[in-house]
């Protein structure tokens, strides 16, 4: 056999062992947040290390009692009323740092809580000691033929009412006897099966607890397993430095770099623009000018041919509406002239020359190579980080060495082992102590079901005693001549009153015993469980061990100022979180700093930070290119007089409208005669309609287009030496980032890949963090042995012994009127010595003449000769009137 201090000693080492086991890789108690910095990495994945392999625990901690939990309730709420104080918090902890010596200075304290026990227990013994009292004076009056014991019934015209009330009241007491016994017998049924219950809780809490030590390691070689993803994207993010770290400082300098370059590629653009307006300027005025020299011989024709007409004689008549008409055509032909001077605009054929000579250099392609060049920037990355790769290649290889062989620095494998063995073994003796438990449980059932037996003995003398009184009954009957079954009846009913006085007082020192011990147990131990006002008195400072704060971290760490509590620990488990949490054993191993260690995370930081990226090979835009821009403000296009253009252009082409001028001659001709000269008009107005649509039409299109360039060309002259210097001033301010001030871009993309980079191994790290403090070795199993142990406590054994005596008392308690009401009722069915008898004659009640000093009345038909009538003359009966032949009160009738 092992002392208790070395199984202690014992049973410490093995718990350490086990939080060793365990801490293979630990992690903060606290659940781990992920780590935020002032730049974050720019495509940084979320990366998925899947679910920790939980296993499955069997064990329901939670009970449910059924029907019976409705007499469980009045059980609780009876206990409430007899103590509705809250829970003496204050007062236990007094009590427990003294050792209970406080009560002796508290006991006011301790009464004023306990009162109402007090109370019921006072009852409880006035009870005790005046039953046997009250039966041994009652024994004694009814030797004395009082209480009942004479063996006369006085009969009264209210008797049959009599007998039946108290038939029914002794019924409905012993109904509420029956309840309560049924009640009590209820209760030690279910203790008893629930007690063959507790074997499949304790050994589903073992399995469970089984089930947390095979799974632990299963669960901490899962977590150092995940550590090739967190590898595997970092090694993915290395391959792709280049469009990684270089697209992001391409995409930071693009910023500046971007709008420059597509700024002189919209000045070659607009080169080319300008090359088109001024061939399309050069060309419409060549049409112009040829147009309006045709147009003016045209005109010239039709001045002709119109004067030639008008001089026919019939313009010649005075005063003739002919010689007006002709009058009025002949002062018209002078708008029969050119609107506008086309010939004067200067040409553009200088400024188009010196266009062409600028644009023999291909600026688009010149710019088109500066995009080239500066989209390279990833592969000049790639190129100048070779280095640092193969560097951060070889380290994550030495991490993952690093991280897999931690686990083999500790035996977790044989230290679980062991713990499992010792559960084991503890089972073993658990199911040893099984038929002890069953044994002794067979006790109290029987001294269980002997109490009820007690009161259920008492419970049948009096149901067989009513039911033979009311079969038995026959009303004709008087009561000396009442039947054998009646009188058996009332015997029956006088013998559970006899049991009644024998039982009560014990059953009532029992109940009073149990409800005692079970009530304060239910009041201050179940009810503070429930409410957690239990764990508060535990987690006292200085309570167990007045030199520790704190019992559980002094017990396992030697540091009793931790903040471990028997609450805390007790709800991280009921959360079903993981030991490490649960137990604060980053005391013993903390895992973080091995992780922050082993990941050598500022190695990783110092080789990245140390890139340096030459982007100076960049050119964004070549010398020809820039000469090209330059030469392009010196062609002259701004020197041209758009103005004259457009004053020039705005003018009709002709100075009448030949339509309308047409129209006119053809109104005038109409006023002539019908003749030569009618005709001669009608043609010359055809003629002019004819003009205008195959010149004059043709020409306001030319102009309309002109006009268009010009303005346009007039557009994008007006400020384009200052766009040009705009280009060059933002390209060259851009190849001056590039060249000169690009390290403070290249030191930022390169901190937020850094960033990235490490970010994946902080994902990893806290993802290990997360789950040592939720996910691996969950305590679940340890919040429900605590469970489990407060329902075979508390709903088991508790609740039904309070039932029990609940029960029992409310029973024996009854058993009190049921002795009155046994004893009145008893006279209606037992058979009586004497009665009352009246003279016909005189009709006042008398005895007959064979009545004795004693009352009897009718020996002498039996042969049995009266004692008292021996010496007395016959007829001196009819003056002597012993008590029980007394007449009747008037009040009886």
């Amino acid at each position: 056999m092992v002392s208790g201090p070395m199984r202690s000693m014992a049973w410490k080492a093995g718990l350490l062992l086990l939080c060793w086991g365990l801490t293979s890789g630990e992690v903060d108690v606290t659940t781990p947040e992920p780590e935020t910095t002032t730049t974050t990495a720019a495509p940084i994945r979320t990366l998925d290390f899947g679910y920790v392999p939980a296993g499955v625990y069997e064990t329901v901690a939670h009970y449910e009692p059924g029907p019976i939990g409705i007499l469980f309730q009045m059980v609780h709420a009876f206990l409430h009323l007899v103590q509705p104080n809250p829970f003496p918090e204050d007062l236990v902890i007094r009590v427990a740092k003294d050792r209970f010596g406080a009560i002796q200075s508290e006991y006011q304290k301790v009464i004023l809580y306990e009162l109402g026990f007090v109370v019921c227990v006072l009852l409880g013994v006035i009870f005790l000691v005046f039953m046997p009292l009250v039966g041994f004076f009652f024994c004694l009056c009814r030797c004395c033929d009082n209480c009942g014991g004479e063996m006369h019934q006085r009969q009264r015209k209210n008797a049959d009412c009599q007998r039946g009330l108290l038939a029914t009241l002794l019924f409905s007491t012993c109904i509420v006897i029956t309840a309560g016994i049924l009640c009590s017998y209820a209760a030690n049924q279910h203790l008893s099966s629930q007690l063959k219950q507790m074997r499949r809780l304790v050994n589903s809490n073992l399995r469970d607890v089984h089930t947390f030590a095979n799974e632990t390691p299963t669960q901490i070689d899962y977590l150092i397993a995940q550590y090739p993803i967190a590898k595997k994207q970092v090694l993915y993010d290395l391959d792709n430095i280049g469009p990684l770290l270089g697209g992001g400082i391409h995409e930071e300098l693009g910023k500046e770099v971007t709008p420059a370059l597509e700024g002189a590629l919209q000045m070659a653009a607009a080169m080319h623009e300008t090359k088109e307006g001024l061939e399309n300027v050069s060309m419409t005025l060549e049409i112009l000018q040829e147009g309006a020299g045709k147009l003016a011989f045209s005109l010239g024709l039709m001045r002709s041919g119109l004067n030639s007409s008008l001089d026919d004689p019939v313009c010649t008549v005075p005063g003739s509406p002919a010689a007006a008409v002709c009058s009025h055509v002949l002062s018209s032909l002078s708008q029969l002239h050119l609107g506008a001077n086309y010939s004067q605009l200067p040409g553009v054929a200088p400024q188009l020359d010196k266009v062409n000579e600028a644009l023999q250099v291909d600026l688009s392609d010149i710019v088109e190579k500066g995009f080239t060049s500066f989209n390279d920037t990833p592969s000049m990355v790639t190129d100048q980080t070779r280095n640092v790769v193969e560097g951060v290649r070889d380290m994550l290889d030495g991490i993952g060495a690093n991280i897999t062989g931690f686990s083999k620095l500790f035996p977790v494998h044989n230290s679980l082992t062991n713990f499992t063995i010792y559960i084991s073994h503890a089972h073993s003796k658990i199911e040893d102590i099984y038929p002890e438990i069953d044994r002794y449980d067979f006790y109290r059932w029987t001294a269980c079901i002997t109490l009820c037996c007690m009161v259920v003995m008492v419970l049948a003398f009096n149901l067989l005693g009513m039911l033979c009184g009311i079969l038995g009954y026959d009303r004709h009957a008087t009561p000396t001549t009442r039947g054998c079954i009646s009188n058996t009846g009332g015997n029956l009913l006088m013998a559970g009153v006899g049991f009644s006085f024998l039982f009560s007082c014990f059953l009532m020192a029992v109940v009073a015993v149990i409800f005692v011990v079970g009530g304060n147990i239910e009041k201050l131990a179940c009810e503070p469980f429930h409410t957690r006002q239990l764990f508060k008195v535990l987690d006292t400072p200085h309570l167990i061990m007045p030199t520790w704060k704190n019992f559980i971290p002094g017990y396992l760490y030697d540091d009793p100022d931790m903040d471990l509590t028997f609450e805390s620990f007790y709800s991280n488990c009921k959360d079903n979180r993981g030991m490490y949490s649960a137990l604060r054993l980053d005391k013993i191993f903390n895992v973080s700093a091995f992780l922050n260690t082993s990941v050598f995370t500022e190695d990783v930081s110092r080789m990245i930070g140390g890139v340096k990226v030459d982007l100076r090979g960049i050119i964004l835009l070549e010398a020809e290119g820039k000469d090209n821009l330059i030469l392009f403000t010196e062609t002259g296009i701004g020197d041209i007089d758009y103005d004259q253009y457009l004053e020039e252009l705005n003018k009709r082409v002709t100075v009448v409208d030949l339509l309308a001028y047409s129209k006119e001659l053809d109104d005038q001709s109409e006023q002539l005669p019908k003749g030569a000269l009618q005709t001669s008009l009608k043609g010359h107005a055809s003629t002019l309609r004819q003009i205008h649509t195959q010149q004059v039409l043709p020409m306001e299109q030319s102009l309309t287009t002109l006009a268009q360039s010009i303005r346009k060309l007039k557009e994008s002259t007006k400020e384009l030496p200052d766009k040009i210097s705009s280009v060059l001033s933002t390209i060259d301010a851009a190849q001056y980032l590039i060249s000169h001030n690009a390290t403070h871009v290249v030191s930022q993309q390169t901190e937020r890949y850094k960033q990235t980079i490490i970010g994946y191994f902080s994902q990893y790290i806290n993802w290990v963090k997360a789950s040592l403090a939720l996910e691996v070795a969950p305590c679940k199993p340890f919040s429900n042995i605590v469970d489990t142990m407060e329902i075979v406590a508390c709903s088991f054994l508790i609740d039904s012994m309070n039932t029990f005596w609940f029960g029992l008392g409310g029973a024996t308690l009854f058993l009190l009127p049921s002795v009155v009401l046994a004893v009145r009722l008893a006279k209606f069915y037992r058979r009586m010595d004497t009665e009352d008898v009246y003279d016909d004659f005189e009709t006042m009640p008398m005895k007959t003449l064979e009545i004795g000093y004693n009352g009897y009345h009718n020996e002498r038909l039996r042969g049995i000769e009266n004692p008292f009538t021996r010496s007395l003359p016959t007829y001196d009966t009819m003056t002597r009137f012993p008590r029980a032949s007394a007449p009747p009160h008037r009040h009886d009738w």
